[in-house]
C-alpha cells in the first residue's frame, strides 16, 4: 500500500527535523520526506494540514491484561486504545495471569497481537518463575520467543542473592533487567508517607522504600556490570541517586509515569480511589524533581503506566481498591502539557515518547532498532499524526480502553491524534 501524508509539520526528535513536508510511504517503509519521487502514486492520502507528523509513540509500560482476560476481549480493546493514543510500539510487563514465564505464553501473546494488525508488542519476561523471587526463569528461551527484557513488574524481589544471580546471568548474555525500585518491607503501604497519609489514616510508603532499593541495585550493578532499566521513579531522592549513577557511568536508564509527572498526594482528596496508584503519588517537591529530571535527561522516558482496572475493583475503600489507572490514550496530551508548562518545547516532549524509549530498548528491537521512534527515509513507517490545536476534555466513558478509571477525568488537555500508521498501514483514523 502506498500512502501520502500531505502538508503536515514533520517533527523528528532524533534528527531535530522540524519542517513542513509531505511524507511518502510504500511497502511499510518511509519512501521520502519532502521531495517525492516523480512516479509516486498513492493509494490513499492523509491530509495533515495544521497537524504534526511525528514518529509513532513507544510506550514502555502498558498492561494488556492478557493472558488472563481473553474472555473479556481485553487484548482487542487495549490495543485499540493504544493506536488511538498514537502508540505504535508498546512494552507489556510480565504480571499477567498466568505470568509470562514460559515461552509458549509469550509466543501466544505475540501471535494474537500480530493478528490484530495494530501496535507492535514487546513483552518483558518474568525474571523469576511466577514472579515469586526464588527460581530464575529460562531467559534464553524467553528471549527466543520474543521477550525484550526481564523484570518483576510491581513485585519486589526480596532475596538479594537471587537478584545478584539474576543480574550476573543477564550481564553474561547481554539482557537488560527492568525493575521498579521498591523495598519489599517498606513498600507495602497504600499512599506516600507524609502529612496527608497521616491525616487520612492510610499506611505510608516512605521515600526510603525507593532509595534503599536503588542503593542495593547500584551496588549489584557495580559488581555484575548488568544493564538495568528502572521503572517509574517517584521521588526527588530517587532522581538524585539516578543522576549520580549516570554520572558515574553505570549502564542505567529509567522512566516516569504520567501520573507522577502531573499529580501529587494532595489529589487523593477525600479517599479518591482513582488516585490509588503504584508507585504512590508523592509530594510537590518530588513532582518538581521528576519534571526537572525528565527535562534534563536524567529520566529517559515518559510512560502511560496503563493499567485497566474494572469497576468492582476500584469502587472500594481507598486502601482496598486495586491500584492502577487507564492512561495510554492520554499519554501524548499529557506529555505536551508537561512540555508547555515546563518550557522544554515540543521536540523534547515528543522525544521522551519516541526516540528516547526506543533507545532504552536498544538492540532488543532487532531490525527495528535503526528506525523505531524515528522518521527515517528507508526506515519503518510507524507514524503518529496529531492536531496540536485540538483541545479536549477527558471523558472516561469515551475512552476505548475497558478500564474507565483515570485520575485525569475532567481535565482539559491539548492535542488529539488524527491518524496512527503502523508498518505503513493505517491502524487508527479519527472519524
Amino acid at each position: 500500500m502506498k500512502l501520502l501524508i500531505k502538508g503536515g509539520r514533520v517533527i523528528d526528535p532524533a534528527s531535530n527535523r522540524d519542517e513542513i513536508a509531505d511524507v511518502a510511504i510504500a511497502a511499510g517503509r518511509i519512501l521520502a520526506i519532502g521531495k517525492l519521487p516523480a512516479d509516486f502514486a498513492p493509494n490513499r492520502t492523509v491530509e495533515a494540514g495544521g497537524c504534526i507528523v511525528a514518529p509513532g509513540l513507544v510506550d514502555l509500560a502498558l498492561r494488556l491484561r492478557e493472558p488472563g482476560h481473553e474472555h473479556e476481549g481485553m487484548l482487542e480493546s487495549e490495543m485499540a486504545a493504544a493506536v488511538a493514543g498514537g502508540v505504535t510500539s508498546l512494552v507489556c510487563p510480565p504480571d499477567t495471569d498466568p505470568v509470562l514465564d514460559e515461552p509458549g505464553l509469550v509466543e501466544m501473546l505475540k501471535y494474537r497481537a500480530e493478528k490484530l494488525h495494530q501496535a507492535r508488542v514487546f513483552p518483558v519476561g518474568a525474571l523469576t518463575r511466577g514472579l515469586q523471587g526464588e527460581i530464575l526463569t529460562e531467559m534464553a528461551e524467553l528471549t527466543e520467543s520474543g521477550c525484550v527484557a526481564f523484570g518483576q513488574a510491581d513485585v519486589a524481589l526480596v532475596n538479594t542473592q537471587v537478584l545478584q544471580r539474576a543480574l550476573q546471568y543477564a550481564s553474561t548474555y547481554g539482557y537488560t533487567v527492568w525493575l521498579r525500585p521498591n523495598d519489599h518491607y517498606l513498600g507495602q503501604g497504600v499512599a506516600a508517607s507524609g502529612a496527608l497519609a497521616t491525616r487520612l489514616g492510610l499506611s505510608g510508603v516512605p521515600v526510603a522504600a525507593e532509595t534503599i532499593a536503588l542503593h542495593t541495585l547500584f551496588d549489584l550493578m557495580r559488581a555484575t556490570g548488568a544493564r538495568v532499566h528502572l521503572c517509574r521513579l517517584s521521588s526527588a531522592a530517587g532522581v538524585a541517586l539516578v543522576r549520580a549513577a549516570k554520572d558515574e557511568g553505570l549502564p542505567v536508564t529509567c522512566d516516569v509515569s504520567i501520573n507522577s509527572l502531573h499529580l501529587t498526594d494532595n489529589d487523593i482528596g477525600y479517599f479518591d480511589s482513582r488516585m490509588r496508584l503504584n508507585p504512590p503519588l508523592r509530594q510537590q517537591a518530588d513532582r518538581e524533581a521528576l519534571r526537572e529530571g525528565l527535562a534534563d535527561g536524567t529520566i529517559d522516558a515518559l510512560v502511560s503506566d496503563h493499567t485497566p482496572v474494572d469497576e468492582d475493583a476500584k469502587m472500594l475503600p481507598f486502601a482496598e481498591a486495586e491500584p492502577g489507572a487507564t492512561g495510554v490514550e492520554l499519554l501524548l496530551s499529557l506529555a505536551l502539557k508537561w512540555g508547555q508548562e515546563s518550557g522544554v518545547g515540543l521536540t523534547r516532549a515528543l522525544g521522551v515518547l519516541t526516540s528516547e524509549p526506543a533507545r532504552v530498548l536498544g538492540n532488543a528491537l532487532g531490525t527495528l532498532q535503526a528506525s523505531a521512534g524515528q522518521l527515517v527515509v528507508g526506515g519503518v513507517a510507524d507514524v503518529c499524526v496529531f492536531d496540536p490545536q485540538a483541545d479536549w476534555t477527558v471523558q472516561p466513558e469515551a475512552l476505548r480502553s475497558q478500564g474507565k478509571h483515570t485520575p485525569f477525568a475532567g481535565y482539559e488537555l491539548p492535542a488529539r491524534v488524527r491518524c496512527t500508521i503502523v508498518g505503513g498501514q493505517i491502524a487508527y483514523q479519527q472519524d
